[in-house]
């Protein structure tokens, strides 16, 4: 980029570890903002995230802070990688601390319950003169720090924007792809949650590969028809927000989703999952709005509602699969060029 930006990136986690970092290596003036004084203070001192990150050396452009003031009042870019339950109120930190135009991504793959309600709908009510976006895909941030060749997506109405994020992020190893489609990354980073719980399941089960394959493509088609009725384009779902990102998570222990569905069918509770695991498990939360939202627009979405049975109804697995298997044979590809 021709112009240092300043880049701000809110949480402490991973994923906004990683991409600060990005940006700071890049040559970006970037601070990376955590709630937790005494983590601030650690990692700026050691220079490395030891809780999440260990090992991985950060940029010497890039600054821990846990003042948030500092962190956004001359930041040109702001990414939001906050869990989605915290999202609305730290948007609401923000807001009057925020220049007017700054751009502002949210990383998050999570839905508000009130009113099934997606992070960028979030930015859009309460930051009144901020241009959002939403980055998305399959990023695993271990993989990311170890500079594995990795592909992610930008989406915006925004073309600026987008054309801004690329470029701020860009390295040999990071790639990032346009999308307009906002809601559809979103859905596709938030639905695919859901079914690596149930990948998980059945990996732990004895599962061979046919019935993965068979797994992933049936949820392939969930979210599909899902979108479509929220408004976004069930296109989306065939990029890397959408097919990719469901088979980064349904095939690999670094996906905390995953080891919770494998955590429940050693027969764990939800509770005891959920608390070795150790971090927010967004798919359990989504599962529930998803499930409420589905009935309500009457979407057939027969393996969401399997899951949601076994975890919160007392539904046997066994049964659960036996009804699966059971069900009704219908078409293999259910939307197509031709119907959009």
């Amino acid at each position: 980029m021709t112009t240092p930006q300043h880049v701000a990136v809110l949480g402490g986690g991973s994923f906004g570890t990683a991409i600060a970092n990005i940006a700071a290596t890049n040559g970006h003036k970037t601070f990376q903002w955590m709630r937790n004084k005494e983590q601030a203070a650690k990692v700026q001192q050691a220079r490395e995230n030891s809780d999440y990150l260990p090992g991985y050396q950060l940029s010497d452009n890039l600054s821990a802070t846990a003042d948030l003031a500092e962190a956004v009042s001359a930041a040109d870019v702001v990414f939001i990688a906050i869990p989605s339950k915290a999202f609305r109120d730290v948007a609401r930190l923000v807001s009057p601390l925020l220049k007017a135009g700054t751009m502002v991504i949210s990383t998050t793959k999570g839905i508000e319950p009130t009113g099934f309600t997606l992070m960028s709908q979030v930015l859009e009510q309460e930051l009144s003169d901020a241009r959002i976006g939403v980055l998305s895909g399959p990023n695993f941030a271990k993989e990311i720090v170890a500079h594995q060749q990795t592909g992610s997506v930008i989406a915006s109405s925004d073309d600026e924007l987008i054309a801004c994020v690329q470029e701020l992020l860009c390295s040999s190893t990071f790639r990032l792809y346009a999308n307009s489609d906002c809601y559809g990354v979103e859905l596709g980073g938030a639905l695919k949650n859901i079914y690596a719980i149930v990948t998980g399941l059945a990996t732990a089960l004895g599962c061979g590969h046919n019935t993965i394959a068979m797994l992933l493509t049936r949820s392939l088609a969930e979210m599909g028809r899902f979108a479509k009725h929220m408004d976004a384009d069930p296109m989306t779902f065939l990029g890397l927000a959408g097919v990719g990102d469901l088979i980064l998570t349904c095939t690999s222990d670094l996906s905390r989703n995953y080891r919770l569905g494998m955590a429940i069918a050693q027969g764990k509770s939800l509770e005891q999952a959920e608390s070795d695991i150790g971090q927010a498990v967004e798919g359990v939360n989504t599962l529930r709005l998803v499930k409420q939202k589905a009935d309500e627009l009457d979407v057939y979405m027969p393996l969401a509602s399997a899951l949601h049975g076994i975890l919160f109804e007392d539904y046997s697995i066994s049964d659960v699969a036996d009804k699966l298997m059971g069900g009704e044979q219908n078409t293999d590809v259910e939307y197509s060029q031709k119907d959009l």
